[in-house]
């Protein structure tokens, strides 16, 4: 039989799971049949085949149609801090490179003022020298002078930078403790341009499922009319098991047990996948439960513990095993599919009787308002208890106010409502109806088809619901404990109900127990008229009690977490779009403000029922804060890209929500508790390196070109060059580059693990501290030192001109020769004592730099050149090593320009030494009276010999 098929897909843009098409089946005898097509067949790059031995299709989009390409968008450039500062420096030593070039071409038109010095009898002035224009001749002198002194310009710095930051990054990828066993996976660095913005973030974003918890879905209670049934069964077991017997508490009736268990293994997508026998083996072949999301898995095999077993779905009937062991068949008629709008998903089923039942799970939210109220409150009260453990504040106010222990909080679940509707044959056949009408609009489907769910799913009856417990990450508790002890502010954005990321964030400690919460949530705000007018109350209730509690003369917040009252806020999606969304009306223009003032006093935020979206603004406005602080947004789900792409530095978790946050991520994490040694250790080091190396370069490239100003006062501001052009080319690309290049790859001024269990060491480093006005201008004075030394050193050694006994006299180039080699002994020997990582490779660069500075000087000035039409450096260098009043010069003057340098290191040693004394003996005396602290382990006081900075 001949098969034509007329495909319709319509461009959907760039959303990737929208897809709207339609498809007619022509054959020869029958007439054409229409069927429409969504996301469900849509297969994108990458899809594997599974469960399914062939498929026919064809490709719809291609070219800059494909959704990837309508999905590419060009992300915001990243730029770390260091590199805006860089961006300073540089207009700072352009300005200087200017002023330069000015003082010289003017001071050179003064210095010609007087005939003589114009035109000396020895270098007489040609007719046409004469008849230029003197415009012309000052500007040409300006552009002389900008090309002599051109090199105080670090173009090779940025080179060296972006070569540092490529092999830097390698070091993530090869760190070991980055490895995880379970899918076999390290860390993976998707951009190296920020690896210094690890060591520099003040605010953590951090998603909850998946993230801090493990995804790993535990089915641990339903509810059926009220009446409670307990037993644990793991999402992630290849054979089912429980934690201890079923437990049941009195009992519902039976027929509604077995209704919510088939809702349980009918109301879902989950499929079946078969692993064959081995070996010809009688026993039964193992069955493996597969969806796209865990809590699926999880429920089906709860109820396949309460004796319902999902079998699969064969010939569009889904069969299912009861308590009897009997095989019970319905056949699937439609599939309500789940989305973040609607949080909630149904499927419609006919019974091998003939009866046509819907059933459907979802949030509470969801649920609620879509049954008949009689069914509410029992399971109700069961769905906020498993969502936050009763009386958990009511004890935690007891405590505190009769002084008595703090009560733990325990794990909050993830609840699902299920509810079901006969649906009569008439009706269906109206529903039908509509289902495929919807279905075939090429147009506005998804609104269309959402207000046919809507109709669909009412008039419900509640049967119960499940509470399934996500389990925390391993260490992610002290992860969280560690960047608050870094000064970092976490906050965590999740779709979850408030009273379930609540209880996550209490055992990840993200909430001590000391912790006051403050709430701004629907239930806070009330379900009044005008619930502005309420939110603006709290808002300004708040920021009253906290800024009295962090006044403004506090200097520095960080330090004021540990010292004074700590401060949470909880805030959910409505909320918050009050806020970020308010009216016209003058009382409602200063909510964000106020609202900002009062997220930047609390040490830790709970935002709940967030929108992907709303994620993104959350981000954004913190981005836009005063000061411009460095945001760091972690996730694992497609949920989280907006806000990874969003932040400065976006980090992914390879989870089980697939690995769309990972591929758009600019680093990726198999687990959360990486992230400490990432920022803590990771981000410490690379912002210190390539801090040192901004410095360093711009300190070199002074002490380089100032001698050079310097002796344009000595040669009549003729542009005479002081150095060879060898060295001019040589001094950043051989002489002096693999010695910073290798520091700023190796230097660990702080052992890894000193600065993994110290986090108060990241606070050290936090506001891009190396990189600003007051380190620079010590570098700066530095090299003017230092440049001044290597000038006027030289020329006063060459006031008695007769340096040998044979009384040769020495010329302009052994002088810059002298002044050269001390230059590159002293930028490389500075660079030596700056170093506290002595490995086999800085040993080889820094000692192999200079021994390859003084072969070339032998080698460049031992031979007559034949493309070279002066030799003007010939036997130069060797003669001026002939000299020992050279060698007294050259060791003299590094020792002087050197000489700030180790003061300052010897009085670093002995007040470090001193420091250490105190704090042996302040140590000594708090032993004695030490009291139980709530980090001990992460607030201890740290030493001042880690302090290298």
């Amino acid at each position: 039989m001949e098969l034509v098929m007329l495909l319709q897909p319509v461009l959907m843009g760039n959303p990737i799971a929208r897809f709207v098409g339609r498809i007619s089946i022509c054959s020869n005898s029958l007439e054409a049949v229409a069927r429409s097509l969504g996301p469900e067949n849509l297969l994108l790059k990458g899809a594997t085949l599974k469960n399914t031995k062939k498929i026919y299709g064809v490709a719809v989009y291609t070219g800059m149609e494909t959704k990837m390409a309508l999905n590419y968008q060009g992300k915001s450039q990243k730029r770390s801090a260091v590199e805006k500062s860089i961006n300073l420096f540089l207009v700072v030593y352009l300005f200087i490179l200017l002023t330069k070039a000015a003082v010289c071409t003017i001071l050179k038109y003064v210095w010609q003022s007087t005939s003589y010095n114009d035109e000396p009898w020895y270098n007489q002035k040609t007719q046409k020298e004469r008849d230029t224009l003197k415009v012309l001749k000052v500007f040409t002198d300006f552009l002389s002078f900008m090309v002599l002194f051109n090199f105080i310009i670090p173009v090779s710095m940025y080179v060296t930078v972006e070569m540092q930051k490529f092999l830097g990054s390698f070091f993530i990828s090869w760190d070991k403790d980055f490895y995880d066993e379970e899918i076999n996976e390290g860390a993976l660095v998707n951009t190296s341009d920020l690896n210094e913005e690890l060591g520099q973030v003040d605010y953590v974003f951090t998603d909850k499922t998946g993230t801090l918890t493990e995804n790993s879905m535990e089915f641990i209670e339903c509810c059926i009319d009220g009446h409670k049934y307990k037993g644990v069964t793991q999402e992630t077991d290849g054979l089912p098991q429980t934690d201890g017997p079923l437990t049941y508490f009195d009992k519902a009736d039976k027929n509604r047990e077995e209704l919510f268990l088939r809702a349980l293994c009918l109301c879902h997508t989950v499929e079946i996948k078969t692993n064959d026998a081995v070996d010809g083996a009688t026993e039964l072949a193992e069955v493996t439960y597969v969806s796209s999301s865990p809590d699926e898995i999880a429920l089906v095999k709860g109820a396949k513990k309460y004796g319902f077993t999902f079998l699969g779905i064969q010939n569009g009937h889904m069969r299912v095993e009861n308590q009897r062991k009997e095989i019970e068949e319905y056949k699937l008629l439609h599939t309500l599919n789940f989305d973040s709008v609607r949080r909630r998903m149904s499927v419609i089923v006919k019974t091998q009787a003939g009866d046509i039942l819907l059933f459907c799970k979802g949030a509470d939210s969801a649920v609620f308002p879509r049954v008949q109220n009689h069914d509410i409150e029992s399971t109700k009260a069961h769905v906020e208890r498993n969502a936050m453990p009763g009386a958990l504040d009511s004890l935690h106010t007891i405590a505190v106010q009769s002084a008595l222990p703090l009560p733990e909080p325990k794990d909050g679940y993830r609840t699902l409502c299920v509810a079901f509707k006969e649906i009569a044959p008439d009706d269906y056949e109206r529903i039908d109806r509509q289902l495929i009408e919807a279905k075939m609009v090429l147009q506005d489907r998804e609104e269309k088809m959402e207000k046919v769910f809507d109709d669909i799913e009412t008039n419900m009856n509640l049967i119960g619901a499940t509470a399934v417990e996500d389990k925390l990450q391993d260490q992610a508790a002290e992860t969280i404990e560690a960047l608050h002890a870094a000064g970092l502010k976490v906050w965590v954005l999740t779709g979850d109900k408030m009273e379930t990321a609540k209880s996550t964030c209490y055992a990840c400690r993200l909430f001590q127990t000391s912790t006051e919460l403050l709430e701004l949530t629907t239930k806070t705000i009330k379900e009044s008229e005008r619930k502005e007018d309420r939110l603006h109350e709290l808002l300004i209730e708040y920021r009253k009690k906290l800024l009295h509690e962090f006044p403004k003369s506090t200097k520095s917040l960080k330090k004021a977490w540990t010292e004074q009252q700590e401060y949470g806020l909880i805030i959910d999606g409505s909320t918050l779009s009050l806020i970020l969304n308010s009216g016209q009306d003058s009382g409602s223009n200063n909510y964000k403000s106020i609202f900002i003032q009062i997220c930047m006093k609390c040490t830790a935020v709970l935002c709940c029922r967030m929108a992907p979206l709303q994620k993104a603004q959350i981000v954004r406005m913190v981005k836009n804060l005063k000061g411009s602080p460095i945001t760091l947004s972690i996730g694992d789900g497609a949920n989280d890209v907006s806000m990874i792409l969003e932040s400065h530095v976006g980090i992914g978790i390879k989870g089980k929500e697939g690995r769309q946050a990972s591929r758009n991520s600019d680093y990726s994490l198999p687990k959360f508790k990486h992230l400490k040694k990432l920022l803590l250790a990771h981000g410490h080091l690379y912002y210190v390196r390539i801090a040192h190396l901004v410095q360093y370069f711009f300190y070199k490239n002074l002490c380089f070109i100032l001698p050079q100003f310097l002796y344009q006062f000595f040669c009549g501001f003729s542009q005479q060059p002081l150095y060879d052009a060898a060295y001019l080319t040589m001094y950043n690309i051989c002489f002096t580059s693999l010695p910073i290049l290798a520091y700023s790859l190796l230097e660990q001024h702080i052992n890894i693990d000193t600065l993994t269990s110290d986090p108060h060491l990241y606070m050290k480093i936090s506001g891009n501290a190396m990189l600003q006005w007051s380190p620079f201008l010590y570098w700066t004075f530095l090299a003017a030192f230092e440049g001044i030394v290597f000038f006027f050193g030289t020329y006063f050694l060459f006031q008695t001109l007769s340096l040998e006994e044979t009384a040769k006299v020495y010329g302009n180039w052994t002088f810059g020769t002298i002044v050269f080699t001390v230059l590159v002994f002293t930028v490389t020997l500075k660079l030596a004592l700056d170093t506290r990582f002595w490995t086999w490779i800085n040993h080889f660069v820094i000692w192999g730099s200079l021994a390859f500075y003084v072969f070339f000087s032998f080698f460049w000035g031992g031979i007559i050149w034949p493309f070279l039409k002066q030799q003007r450096m010939y036997f130069v260098f060797a003669q001026m090593l002939s000299s020992v009043s050279t060698w007294l010069a050259i060791v003299l003057l590094i020792f002087i320009s050197l000489f700030p340098e180790i003061l300052l290191i010897v009085l670093k040693n002995v007040r470090r030494r001193s420091t250490r004394r105190n704090l042996s003996c302040k140590k000594a005396s708090d032993s004695l009276s030490a009291r139980p602290s709530v980090r001990p382990l992460l607030l201890r006081t740290f030493s001042d010999e880690s302090n290298i900075l």
